[in-house]
Parts: structure tokens; sequence; C-alpha cells
């Protein structure tokens, strides 16, 4: 049984406590915030103890691994201090959003040899991981393009948007780490141009913190596969996620997710469906369910799990690069 500790008890550390609680060999022994009602009231749900000391929860022996889903500015910190108790670690995206700190975090880490994985749950989603092996099987032939589509159904609140790290770290960085997961499937792949635009269309609150609140970025690979990803911050249809591939002989999508398959047609209208799943949490419930077990089964084996730091880290690469795109304008080359 893996004993877990659960490092912050917002929306996702909760998202986290239950796919613990709900694994059958995995179980959550701590949970730590510095809001002690938070860690109080989610360690109650759980059957778990609670602290707002996170040096007590690492000293335990008892505790095999620590899930990170602090605030970012935490993370680092957070799991550098996991590492050297000799835990293995499960940390939400980004790592950070100063490259800078990723490599020296790195660097730091690494004599170690830590089990370091990255929450880059879409990788878990049945649908997507599917997309992923039927390329990776030559079904499609040679991959040429790859669509990422995602669209949230409103925006966040501004506050939240101001210490995010921006739309290119916060939102396209699942969308980062979905391109390479496709375009690596054959071998090579990966990313070495990153060309973005953006537009303020949506929100004048995100514009006055200086972010974005719509992008278009194209990727080239390698290989010469391009990859194209579309966000926005609003979608009034609801939370739109779509993939596609595109290859030599074929071609696999996978499109949005409905609560039923239930169609209705009549005089007015046709094909009418309930709407798109309501968000991330709704979503991807089977995907994080799935990104703990692989979790779980990595530290029972000794193995790495994937993605991994490095994973964390060329996504954070490929966001500043997207950055620099678009205030310059012009394709930037990326070195992974």
């Amino acid at each position: 049984m893996l004993r877990v500790a659960l490092l912050g008890c917002g929306r996702i550390g909760r998202v986290h406590a239950t796919a613990v609680t709900a694994h059958p060999r995995a179980r959550l022994a701590w949970v730590y915030d510095p809001i002690e009602a938070a860690a109080e009231e989610v360690a109650g749900l759980h059957g778990a103890r609670h602290s707002t000391d996170v040096a007590a929860v690492l000293a335990d022996p008892e505790v095999d691994a620590v899930i990170i889903a602090s605030p970012t500015a935490t993370h680092i910190d957070l799991l550098t201090a996991a590492v050297r108790a000799g835990k293995a670690v499960l940390c939400e995206k980004p790592i950070d959003l100063d490259i800078a700190r990723v490599d020296a975090c790195r660097t730091e880490i690494e004599p170690y040899a830590p089990t370091v994985m990255l929450g880059f749950n879409r990788r878990f989603d049945p649908s997507f991981r599917e997309i992923r092996e039927r390329v990776a099987a030559g079904e499609i032939g040679a991959l040429e393009q790859v669509v990422i589509i995602s669209r949230d159904p409103a925006p966040p609140p501004p506050g939240y948007v101001g210490t995010s790290g921006g739309l290119f770290r916060d939102m396209t960085i699942h969308d980062f780490d979905m391109a390479r997961f496709v375009l690596g499937a054959q071998g090579g792949g990966e990313v070495v141009a990153v060309s973005a635009m953006g537009s303020n269309l949506i929100s004048e609150e995100i514009a006055q913190v200086g972010d974005i609140d719509g992008a278009v970025v194209t990727l080239r690979s390698d290989t010469g596969a391009l990859a194209q990803i579309t966000n926005s911050r609003r979608c009034s249809f609801g939370y739109d996620q779509r993939l596609e591939a595109f290859g030599a002989t074929g071609m696999l999508s996978a499109q949005n997710q409905l609560p039923t398959s239930v169609r209705y047609a009549g005089a007015e209208r046709s094909e009418a469906a309930a709407p798109y799943l309501n968000f991330f949490l709704e979503r991807y419930t089977t995907a994080y369910a799935a990104e703990l077990d692989h979790f779980v089964a990595a530290v029972e084996s000794g193995t790495a799990p994937s993605p991994s730091f490095a994973d964390g880290r060329a996504a954070l690469v490929l966001a500043d690069a997207a950055g620099v795109s678009l205030r310059t304008g012009a394709a930037v080359r990326v070195e992974l």
C-alpha cells in the first residue's frame, strides 16, 4: 500500500485526494495546507491526518510519496524538500514560471536519483492516449499534422490571471505537452520551432494585467510534422477539447464529450444534444485516476514515471518561446 501525503488542499488538491482514496493500492496518510481549516476538512473527508507543518509531514518515515497540488510559486521548494526526504513526487504543472529556477532545481535534486512525475493528466485521457498509440502503430502512416483545440468555458478571475504566468504557461502548457506526446509517437518529432499569435477579444480585465485571452500557436518538429494549438479563455458552448492527428494514409480524431449520446431531431432543429461536459474536473476525471495509477505503479516497480521532470521543463521552454514569438512576431528556434 503506497502511503501518500497531499500538499495543497485547493480545487486540484481535492481531485487528487479523491483519486488516492479510490485507488486500491494507495492510502492518503497526510494532508498539508498552510490554511488549517482547509487541511482539516480534506483530511476529515478521507480519513487522513492533517498538518500546517510540511516539514513534519515529510519527516514521517511512513510516507512513501507526495502529491504537490499547491500554488505554482511553492512547487520547487516543496519538490526539493520532498526529494531530499526520500519521497517520490507527483507535481502539478508547471514546475515553476522561471526556467532558471527549474534548471537550478534539476541540478539540486539530480544526485538523489529522484522519482518525479509531472501532472500532465491529459496524456492519460483514454481517447487522447488511444490516438497516440494508434499513431505509434503506423495506422495513419507517417504523421504530418497535429491539431489541438482547447477552449475554457469562461475566463478565470483577473486576480488568478495576474499570478498564473499568463495563458501560455498556465493554459497552453497542457497543449504543448500533448503536442510533444503525439508528435513523438513515431520516434523523433521533437519541437524545434515555435510561432505564436495572440488576441484580446474577450476580457478587458485580462488585457489590463498584460495577458492575452486567445491564441494560435504553430510548432514545427524535427521530422517536419506540424502541430497547431488553438486556445481561448471563453467558449459559449462549453469546455472545448479536441485532438486530431493527420498522416499520409489517414486521420484520427477525438471529439468533445457529452454527458450522454442522446440526440434530438425536430422541426426546428436536428442533431441537438446536451452541452459539453462543464470543465476539466468533469472532462478529465478518468484521466486523473489513470495518472495516479501510473504513478503508483512506477513507485511500486521502481521505474521512471512519464511525463517526467524533463517533460515539464520542455513544456515551459515552449511556453516561453511562444511568449517571445508573440512579442516579436517571429518564429523562435528551440532546443529541448
